[in-house]
């Protein structure tokens, strides 16, 4: 099994070993590998509870941004410098949340999709592109633990230990398939994307949603949804250890009288203590006094165009397109070795289709496609076959 090659880094908690790593990771050379630790399914939010950080030059660190809760500083020494990612998208939000925002990067597991290949998670690929074997087990574990078990801390330590390593070998494929230049337009799309907007309406992806139609049922939804929001931020809990989706939709479903038949249901049984359950009933009757006016409607108001599902109905000759378009990007995929959603994002794909440039040539559907967000390489790809499909 692979071990750390200085060891496990001791972790880095106090301003004076931060300002220590800081000025070491500064005067390293080449790409920094950077990757972050949460505690989801545990706490409330998706913030860090480890950043883990290798560079030639400066080894390995271990920081815990729950002591050194400001990593601007090292976020501005590496400014500049080229960060390594596994997965950035997932990572990005809790560095940013602590200071740390790359201004360029390289992400192995895109770089792995664009690559073609079949199996794209850190293991897999450090095994099959370096022939190491990480150690598994820990991904999941609660990383907000203090003191952190050493074993853990090995775990982290690892993610990081060959990341450039894995970054080179990517790069030299990545050239060798022509796909270099594609890859780079990707990684300067992801550094330079906005933090994403806040999600209207959280509470409509509760799990189960599809099987609450009445507006009263989607009202009482709303009101357990967001009073276990309110409790578990208080709590700093993952919400779903205050009350479990599935108990939200019985709920609604079921749209209790009182406290006594809400024991009766699923996810609330002999557990819940009678204020719990007054809490949560309390939630039930408010939305059950809700006007009409007061409940939500049913599904969410789409910008854009509808489920493609409902486009035979809506639009036959869409839906034709549709199919076409479909038909083409997957062939297209498949010739050039890659997952269609990294060829051609599909939302934008179904836009195209559901209101197609007049005409409908390769050129007005290269400025549709780079209107919504293409990159070039996809845009010179894509828009001929899509073209062909439109008009077909």
């Amino acid at each position: 099994m692979l071990e750390p090659r200085e060891g496990i880094p001791p972790v880095v908690a106090d301003a004076a070993s931060l300002a220590e790593v800081i000025a070491a990771f500064a005067a390293g050379s080449g790409p920094v590998a950077v990757d972050a630790e949460r505690a989801s399914g545990y706490r409330y939010g998706q913030r860090a509870y480890l950043v883990q950080l290798r560079r030639e030059g400066a080894g390995s660190a271990l920081i815990d941004p729950v002591a050194c809760p400001d990593l601007s500083g090292l976020g501005e020494a590496l400014s500049g410098v080229e960060w390594v990612l596994h997965a950035a998208t997932q990572d990005l939000p809790c560095l940013r949340g602590i200071g740390m925002v790359p201004t360029r990067l390289f992400d192995t597991e895109l770089a792995g999709r664009l690559a073609g290949f079949p199996r794209v998670g850190l293991g897999a690929m450090v095994e099959g592109v370096l022939g190491f074997v990480l150690e598994k087990g820990h991904s999941a574990v609660d990383w907000s633990t203090r003191p952190l078990p050493e074993p853990w801390l090995r775990y982290a330590a690892l993610d990081v230990e060959l990341l450039v390593d894995l970054r080179d070998a990517l790069e030299a494929e990545l050239d060798r398939q022509g796909k270099l230049e594609w890859a780079h337009q990707e990684f300067d799309a992801i550094a330079s994307a906005p933090p994403p907007e806040p999600r209207k309406d959280p509470w409509r992806r509760t799990s189960g949603m599809h099987k609450v139609r009445r507006r009263r049922q989607l009202g009482v939804v709303r009101e357990l949804w967001e009073t276990r929001d309110r409790i578990a931020q208080r709590r700093d809990v993952s919400p779903g250890k205050v009350l479990s989706d599935a108990a939200i939709v019985e709920a609604a479903l079921s749209l209790p009288a009182n406290v006594h038949a809400l024991s009766a249901l699923n996810g609330y049984g002999h557990r819940m203590g009678r204020r719990q359950l007054e809490q949560w009933q309390a939630a039930v009757d408010r939305a059950k006094s809700l006007s009409e006016a007061q409940l939500p409607q049913p599904g969410q108001p789409v910008a854009g165009p509808p489920p493609p599902r409902a486009w035979a109905d809506k639009d036959p000759a869409a839906a034709a397109r549709l199919s076409a378009a479909r038909t083409a990007v997957s062939k297209l995929a498949e010739k050039l070795n890659m997952p269609q959603e990294n060829l051609i994002a599909p939302d934008a794909v179904r836009r195209v289709c559901w209101e197609p440039p007049q005409p409908a040539d390769p050129d007005s559907v290269a400025t549709a496609l780079t209107t919504l967000g293409a990159r070039p390489w996809q845009v010179d790809q894509v828009a001929p076959a899509l073209a062909a499909a439109l008009t077909d």
